[in-house]
């Protein structure tokens, strides 16, 4: 399987599991509050995957452990990320849920794929195609269809706030994609520690008690896989398919979290649940039918990321290495002019 398809998977894998976490979410919200959800989502991540970073540092060799964290240049980057994401994100979208009809929430919640897109293509000039701009508009139709709930879908105040929060999200995606190339567990991992305890904190402090020990570990558990393990594949996604068209696969979330919604809770789908699929799927064809060719002009770079030797990475190594399998080093790209398909990945963010 091609790089190509297998970050496509990637970014679909990402939005299964996180579209899993929601009817989860469901069933936690009556025994705790909202912000102790997420907090323990969060926490939940951050915690697991510092474990797992534990470990894995513990059977990497000393010389190969300084490509395991976030170069120092990214640091603004994912703290911008983590305060957009995971702390004013999801503080606007509790307050937003608090006076905003469930429907409403859920037709606006369908505007971080949009917004996600909008700055990609405008702020950080990734390339956009009719082909690509209509897979988004079938995508994100399936999202409203699958949340549209005639003669509910009111403007409140509120929607304000959740709108908010849809752009808090599509920022972080944005500024985590300028990341992308760094460890991507170390990257999901530092948004779980920072968000976690933040959302913990305005839990307790409106009132909200910890829960029992077993609904805390299954939140604990479900936030290691659909916040954890979920976002680690999509800043992987990130890093080969650019913002625009991860945050398209990843709008696929809610679908997946219906069709889950209908297995815990057996019942035959609804006509919109097929049209959504439809139209999911459609908009999901569009953008693997994408083909974006032309000469451009790479300037010279030096970065750190997990690479195979290929057109774009023909260097020298000061280690022993076979040249069959992928690995991780400084490495620098010289200036080269060449023509080939490509996405907006972390060696094509030219412009057009």
């Amino acid at each position: 399987m091609n790089s190509r398809f297998g970050a496509i998977l990637t970014a679909l894998a990402a939005a299964a599991l996180f579209g899993a976490t929601t009817p989860i979410a469901k069933a936690l919200l009556g025994a705790t509050s909202p912000f102790m959800v997420a907090g323990l989502f969060y926490l939940g991540s951050g915690l697991g995957l510092g474990i797992a970073i534990v470990v894995r540092r513990s059977r990497t060799p000393v010389g190969a452990r300084s490509h395991q964290r976030v170069n120092r240049d990214g640091w603004p980057w994912l703290i911008g990320a983590i305060v957009a994401g995971g702390v004013a994100g999801p503080a606007l979208l509790m307050l937003g849920l608090s006076s905003t009809p469930a429907a409403t929430s859920s037709l606006l919640l369908n505007l971080e794929g949009v917004l996600t897109a909008v700055i990609a293509w405008v702020v950080f000039r990734e390339n956009v195609d009719v082909q690509v701009f209509l897979g988004m508009v079938s995508i994100v139709a399936a999202g409203v269809v699958l949340s549209w709930y005639p003669g509910e879908a009111d403007m409140p105040l509120g929607a304000l706030l959740i709108i908010g929060a849809c752009l808090c999200w599509a920022i972080d995606n944005n500024l985590t994609r300028k990341v992308a190339t760094n460890d991507a567990m170390v990257i999901a991992c530092m948004k779980g520690l920072f968000a976690g305890p933040v959302n913990l904190a305005i839990a307790l402090m409106t009132g909200t008690a910890l829960p029992a020990a077993g609904t805390l570990a299954v939140a604990m558990l479900t936030g290691l896989a659909g916040y954890g393990v979920s976002l680690v594949l999509f800043v992987v996604a990130l890093r080969h398919l650019g913002a625009a068209r991860t945050g398209a696969y990843f709008s696929a979330a809610p679908l997946f979290g219906v069709a889950l919604a209908f297995v815990l809770w057996p019942e035959w789908p609804t006509v919109a649940f097929w049209v959504a699929a439809v139209l999911m799927a459609i908009g999901i064809a569009l953008h693997i039918r994408e083909r974006h060719e032309h000469a451009h002009t790479h300037q010279w770079l030096e970065h750190t990321h997990r690479h195979a030797h290929d057109e774009h990475h023909q260097h020298e190594h000061d280690f022993p290495y076979s040249g069959d399998k992928p690995h991780t080093h400084t490495h620098v790209h010289p200036p080269i002019t060449h023509s080939h398909a490509h996405f907006p990945d972390a060696h094509h963010r030219h412009r057009h």
